[in-house]
């Protein structure tokens, strides 16, 4: 694994989430039992606090779900930092240095998940989606290798994505667009409208936010059926829903004026009420 200035000599910071790396790296070299990260929180929790104070400790986590937490918003984590633990299958624990007798949360390869429905709710804001349709999918090969090479030429990363017969909708990863100057961002998007557009009807919803429930996806059909339940008390509208690869996330898109509201209500509803069957 290459950090940095490493190749070069030359010297270098790794930016947020540096510390952890420098610890798993140097556990992995050193074949510890276990690493330990001190953080200001009792380890990573069920939900970020400062949307909903009575978020609570998780004990266990896979590297699998850990990692959908840390891309998705999980500001306890980074998803580079577990990398050199889970190369070389060694737990990470999560404690917080304010609170040591706190137990943490443990992370390691594999858990028990027969009881296990949701584990986690994290929040990521600010995301702009994109409807792509065109009735030139239907049974034609290529179409998606065409709208993705249009992201790659201009260097966009693409988070969310669901498909149809003759339709994609999509998220653009907002830490890899909205770290550019406002003037750059919206000349961007304007050229990947542009671009698509030559091949599609297009059409740009900005201010959108990705809830993403990590769980056990095994158990799937409870967790939407629990979810939608509450967002239609709520009168909240979920726009575009996918399942992640590695089946441990279940990503919503709502707009970002409810998307708190959202993850509070969402929060009660699976943490705080009898327990599910």
């Amino acid at each position: 694994m290459e950090i940095g200035g490493w190749r070069s000599c030359a010297i270098t910071t790794l930016g947020r989430g540096g510390s952890d790396l420098t610890a798993t790296t140097i556990g992995k070299a050193l074949g510890l039992r276990e690493i330990q990260v001190w953080k200001d929180v009792d380890g990573v929790l069920t939900c970020d606090p400062n949307i909903y104070p009575h978020a609570e400790p998780v004990p266990y986590l896979t590297f699998d779900e850990a990692a959908e937490l840390a891309y998705f918003g999980a500001q306890v984590l980074h998803p580079q930092s577990m990398r050199p633990a889970r190369e070389a299958d060694i737990p990470v624990r999560v404690k917080n240095s304010y609170n040591s007798n706190a137990p943490g949360t443990l992370i390691t390869r594999a858990r028990d998940m027969r009881k296990a429905v949701l584990t986690s709710i994290v929040l990521k804001r600010n995301v702009t989606m994109l409807d792509i349709v065109s009735t030139r999918m239907l049974g034609q090969y290529g179409f998606l290798a065409k709208v993705f090479s249009i992201f790659e030429d201009l260097g966009i990363s693409v988070d969310v994505v669901a498909t149809s017969e003759v339709s994609i909708s999509l998220t653009l990863d907002p830490s890899k667009l909205w770290c550019r100057e406002l003037i750059q961002q919206a000349s961007e998007l304007d050229h990947v409208v542009e671009e698509l557009e030559k091949i599609a009807v297009v059409n740009l919803l900005q201010h959108r936010s990705i809830i993403s429930l990590i769980g056990n996806v095994q158990r799937s059909s409870l967790i939407l059926e629990k979810v939608f339940n509450v967002l239609r008390v709520k009168g909240i509208n979920v726009q575009m829903i996918s399942q992640g690869a590695s089946k441990v996330n279940i990503s919503l898109i709502v707009n970002d004026d409810e998307a708190e509201q959202c993850v509070r209500s969402l929060h009660a509803a699976f943490f705080e009420s009898a327990s599910l069957n």
